[in-house]
């Protein structure tokens, strides 16, 4: 079986933390649990720091600060209404393959927000990587039913994968 996510490591303090392995775990549970293949699609992931993070988040989102996690969809399937499902992504070409889009991840911040959490680094970027490839297939959480709907499968996706609840004190 072909990998699903195709990483580039910018930050390699990501090295020992195997963001490779635990991105391809997220991203083919996220898979798996949409009922979507998991040969064929690919997701592209950037392991970085917070300078590269702002950097992104100042160019594609005018937001000059760093943040977590970024997401490019490939395909917008957004759905139209509030609490909608969203479309679903193109079959994968047998031959080509299909791209969900890009993710960006900061080391920093991932390990200043799981420190403040209580929580396990890997356990947060796994839910950090389900939450960005849920990005990827048009999820999203600007409107209140979205979110409530996104927020739902992030927590069901990760407790399948035993990672507790992250919206939970």
């Amino acid at each position: 079986m072909t990998r699903v996510t195709d990483i580039v490591l910018q930050d390699l303090r990501w090295e020992p933390v195997s963001l490779a392995d635990l991105s391809e775990r997220a991203v083919l549970n996220v898979l798996e649990f949409m009922e979507f293949p998991t040969e064929g699609y690919e997701v592209s992931i950037l392991g970085c720091d917070d300078d590269r993070i702002s950097e992104l988040n100042a160019e594609f989102r005018g937001k000059p600060v760093a943040t977590n996690v970024l997401s490019w969809p490939a395909h917008d399937l957004s759905a139209a209404e509030d609490g909608a499902e969203p479309s679903t992504p193109p079959a994968p070409d047998p031959l080509m393959g299909e791209s969900l889009g890009d993710i960006a991840i900061a080391y920093d911040t991932c390990l200043r927000e799981s420190g403040a959490a209580g929580k396990s680094f890997d356990d947060h970027v796994t839910h950090l990587i389900v939450h960005a490839m849920l990005h990827l297939l048009g999820y999203d959480h600007v409107r209140d039913h979205d979110a409530t709907l996104m927020e739902g499968l992030e927590t069901e996706i990760l407790g399948k994968m035993g990672v507790a609840d992250p919206y939970r004190e």
